[in-house]
């Protein structure tokens, strides 16, 4: 009677390496994920817990089972190479923080399972590269947060120092003109709300404002925007060129094997021509 060999660890490991990399388990984490999305929705809805509360805790505690084995399952399959991922990490972080109890001192936590949901930036590879983007673009806009927070910096002490005594509520210190440029950058009723009404007392604050629109809403936050793009820009190209440099690697090593086996084939026939005018020189 024939007996199963037992599976090896080794096959094992390539089975699960398998499965974490299939299509099939991707798209069915990409789907849970999707679903886990709609009933923390849902459970913000009293009306719809009241009716339906039980399946959908129930539905959210399989969905939480199915995330911690496919990090189990990860886990066991790259071992510490998991942790020199950033992505990794990041699902790692999420589910751990979805585990928390959410009584007592880590109550607070409750609200951070919707972090679950965040888990797609993982999975889809298209917003994979805008967070790479994204990422790739800090150093660039933190130069331009520095220029624009000194340019804040100078336009507060000046609207303190001119304004502060007629409107306090909005000028009054540096914090409360720190805020009120905030809101006119954001051209949030800057004109009928602030800039009109210190107009009337003093009728060339126009001088002021105008300037600071000019400066930091249509310039330096299109800096802003323009380093995203030339971020996300940039990270398309080298994304491009890895793929173009892999699928010409492919192609040469196929070129390379054609060409051998060519060489391969050649030989052969010759030796075959040869066998054949052997044979009918003896014949």
């Amino acid at each position: 009677m024939n007996m199963k060999q037992p599976v090896s660890e080794e096959g094992f490991h390539s089975a699960c390496r398998r499965l974490i990399n299939c299509n099939l388990f991707q798209h069915m984490i990409l789907t849970l994920i999707v679903i886990n999305a709609i009933t923390l929705g849902l459970e913000t809805v009293p009306a719809i817990m009241n009716r339906y509360g039980v399946p959908i805790l129930i539905l959210d505690r399989v969905i939480l089972t199915v995330f911690v084995f496919e990090i189990l399952l990860r886990l066991f399959v790259y071992r510490l190479k998991f942790f020199r991922d950033p992505w990794s990490l990041f699902d790692f972080l999420v589910v751990t923080i979805a585990l928390m109890p959410s009584t007592g001192p880590f109550s607070v936590l409750r609200a951070l399972r919707v972090l679950r949901v965040l888990r797609i930036l993982s999975i889809v590879p298209s917003m994979r590269r805008v967070v790479g983007a994204l990422l790739a673009s800090i150093p660039g806009l933190s130069s331009i947060a520095l220029v624009l927070l000194l340019i804040y910096y100078v336009f507060a002490v000046i609207a303190t120092n001119l304004f502060g005594s007629a409107f306090p509520e909005w000028f009054g210190s540096i914090g409360a003109s720190l805020y009120t440029l905030f809101q006119i950058m954001t051209l949030e009723s800057w004109s009928m709300g602030i800039s009109r009404p210190v107009m009337e007392t003093y009728p060339y604050a126009w001088a002021f404002f105008i300037p600071f629109i000019l400066i930091a809403t249509f310039t330096m936050l299109n800096l802003f925007i323009a380093i995203i793009v030339n971020a996300m820009q940039t990270f398309t190209e080298i994304e491009t060129k890895t793929t173009v440099g892999a699928v010409d690697q492919a192609r040469d090593h196929i070129e390379a094997d054609m060409h051998a086996e060519m060489k391969e084939l050649r030989a052969e026939i010759g030796e075959l021509k040869h066998l054949l005018q052997e044979r009918n020189r003896r014949c």
